[in-house]
């Protein structure tokens, strides 16, 4: 049932008093780890419930569990550490000039998290995922948005974390669910709500995003929006490996029928016999994908409209053409173009714009001017991907750090001989980048995906008596702090 207004400002306010009960980090820790029991135990009832409304299949569905559950105990242990408190001790300094008084700072939850769901991971970034996880380790409760392409999921999965709470003794507000594209609008704009965290479409985020800083008192607004994720192939590293790549290529665009938001959208490979080699791999490869279910019809239909805008482009070709695939499905394919076309602005500019589903365009060279010409013209992506040749991994300088260098500000993640889809939920991952990949600098994968939801304060001559625990003499809590800038 779609919430109304008031159903939106009865959750919140719920969710708002629910923030005293999450102030305790052995508390926030044991809830993830229960939240992920308790998930993994209802795995069967979960995966059934995902494949039913999404269509993913039960083996990437219950990898996809696993990755989910995998956070939560993640941040468990990030909440442990403490690390990410940041605490840092500068002791009352007179010989300075000028002095310095006690100073000691240390980060806060900024309260109630708006978590707006994901179409194409009902799980890993959904009610379950990565922004609720961090979230709940920050000590903000969270009201989600459930994407309205898995509803049943959602419900499914907020009975599990309300459950996990109540187990624990916590009020079981501190996670909540509301469904409706109104309640999500009405959502950003409630006073009570702090901070907010987006993935979708660069429409939809970008009209929360306006909200979210339109407000009397603006909030910090995470969206992850979209993406094209550009890939570079060197000539020397089409002619030593053309047919690795282009089956590398195609594994990559058609992994889960091109919805992840990692997907190689845009090729700059080179023209010439080595870069014939690579798209003849891409053919055969690409060629032999089976058609593949999107997640929804509205996402197919614009899948479908956007591949035939794309192709009737002029000088644009369809070696292997993505479209229709039957009633419900979609076939893979990809579009080439020569790059020089894209090198300024003009009628093709429609190619460097993300189209979700399994295609890619390769804009094909015939001088690394064009590379560069086309690098400086890309929005901001997720990813970037660079495919050198094995002298060209060697060598100091050169072609393969210049090109490092160009892509470097195009992105957050850069590659160098992989392939971007699968994100790594590690302490040193960074999922974010320049808009309109996300609104922020932040990232929403890793560890460091918690400091979305702190601000940080300092307390300057304070009484120890008055001080947190965490910021008191001796460290009594055993946590990691830099105190007169060095690491205790």
């Amino acid at each position: 049932m779609e919430a109304t207004a008031e159903d939106v400002d009865r959750a919140v306010r719920a969710a708002h008093a629910a923030r005293p009960a999450l102030a305790d980090r052995a508390v926030r820790a044991a809830l993830l780890r229960t939240a992920a029991g308790l998930l993994d135990e209802a795995e069967q009832q979960v995966v059934e419930a995902a494949d039913a409304e999404t269509a993913l299949g039960p083996v990437r569905l219950t990898g996809e569990l696993a990755r989910t559950t995998a956070q939560l105990r993640a941040f468990a242990d990030v909440v442990d550490e403490g690390a990410f408190l940041d605490i840092r001790i500068d002791h009352e300094d007179g010989a300075r000039t000028p002095p310095w008084p006690d100073l000691r700072r240390y980060r806060i939850p900024l309260g109630v998290v708006a978590v707006y769901a994901a179409s194409n991971f009902p799980l890993a970034f959904s009610v379950p995922g990565g922004d609720t996880a961090s979230a709940l380790a920050a000590g903000c409760p969270v009201v989600v948005k459930a994407h309205p392409g898995h509803p049943a999921t959602s419900e499914l999965c907020v009975s599990v974390l309300r459950r996990a709470a109540a187990r624990i003794g916590l009020p079981e507000d501190v996670v909540i669910l509301l469904h409706g594209f109104d309640a999500g609008v009405e959502l950003v704009k409630h006073p009570l709500v702090a901070a907010a965290g987006f993935t979708g479409s660069v429409r939809g985020g970008r009209a929360l995003f306006d909200a979210a800083a339109s407000r009397p008192a603006p909030i910090p607004f995470h969206g992850e929006l979209g993406s094209l994720n550009p890939v570079v192939v060197t000539p020397a590293a089409a002619e030593e490996r053309a047919e690795q790549i282009g089956a590398g290529l195609a594994g990559s665009l058609t992994l889960g029928t091109g919805q992840f938001c990692t997907k190689p959208g845009f090729v700059l490979a080179p023209a010439g016999e080595a870069g014939d080699r690579m798209l003849k791999s891409l053919v055969e490869a690409v060629g032999a994908a089976g058609p593949g279910v999107m997640l929804d019809h509205r996402m197919r239909d614009a899948f479908v409209s956007g591949v035939r805008e794309r192709a009737a482009l002029a000088d644009t070709e369809a070696p292997v053409a993505p479209g229709e695939g039957g009633e419900h499905a979609v076939s893979a394919g990809f579009l080439t173009v020569p790059a020089r076309l894209l090198a300024a602005e003009g009628a093709h500019d429609l190619l460097l714009e993300e189209c979700f589903g399994p295609v890619t365009v390769v804009a094909r060279y015939d001088d690394p001017a064009e590379v560069t010409a086309v690098l400086s013209r890309l929005p901001g992506n997720l990813t970037a991907t660079l495919q050198l040749s094995t002298e060209e991994l060697a060598g100091d300088g050169g072609t393969g750090a210049g090109l490092l260098a160009e892509l470097t500000p195009l992105a957050g993640r850069v590659l160098v001989n992989g392939w971007p889809t699968g994100v790594a939920v590690a302490p040193a991952q960074h999922h974010g980048g320049p808009y309109p990949a996300t609104t922020s600098t932040s990232t929403s994968v890793g560890a460091t995906a918690v400091e979305r939801w702190l601000r940080p304060v300092t307390y300057q001559s304070t009484p120890q008596a008055l001080l947190p625990p965490e910021l008191r003499d001796g460290n009594p809590q055993g946590l990691p702090r830099r105190v007169d800038g060095r690491l205790e």
